[in-house]
């Protein structure tokens, strides 16, 4: 499986439509089998879905993401992993083996979206994206 991590400094990027590299993981039966770093070359919300489908990843693993990307996620077939934070190296290992704590219903209403995809609990984004990975 490829598992692609929104990634900044060794940990999960928390702002799905802002990341500026994907770390891609290489992952078969539980074990990591290779990894490298891609910048997302400035694609955007939407467009990163195309581009991660681009690289054959199969799941994403991020922080906060909107729902128009989560849509295009789904789309695209890549399966969502939003909520996380921390290390990104752990974070795939957790997923690979069934352990990854991640939200399901996360979502990130920095652009004012509040209420659309997110069931309107209030969330929203500090300026610098820290803790934009679901409900608060």
């Amino acid at each position: 499986m490829r598992i692609a991590v929104a990634y900044e400094n060794g940990m999960v990027f928390q702002h799905f439509g802002h990341t500026q590299q994907f770390k891609v993981y290489e992952v078969e039966d539980g074990v990591v089998l290779r990894e490298e770093i891609v910048d997302a070359a400035g694609s955007g919300h939407g467009a990163l879905a195309g581009f991660l489908g681009g690289l054959g990843a199969e799941a994403v693993i991020c922080g906060g993401i909107g729902a128009g990307a989560q849509a295009a996620l789904a789309q695209a077939g890549i399966r969502l992993y939003g909520g996380v934070s921390g290390s990104a190296d752990e974070a795939v290992r957790a997923l690979a083996t069934g352990t990854l704590s991640y939200r399901p219903d996360v979502c990130c209403n920095h652009h004012g979206q509040e209420g659309q995809g997110c069931h309107g609990e209030g969330h929203s984004c500090g300026e610098d994206h820290q803790g934009c990975h679901g409900h608060s």
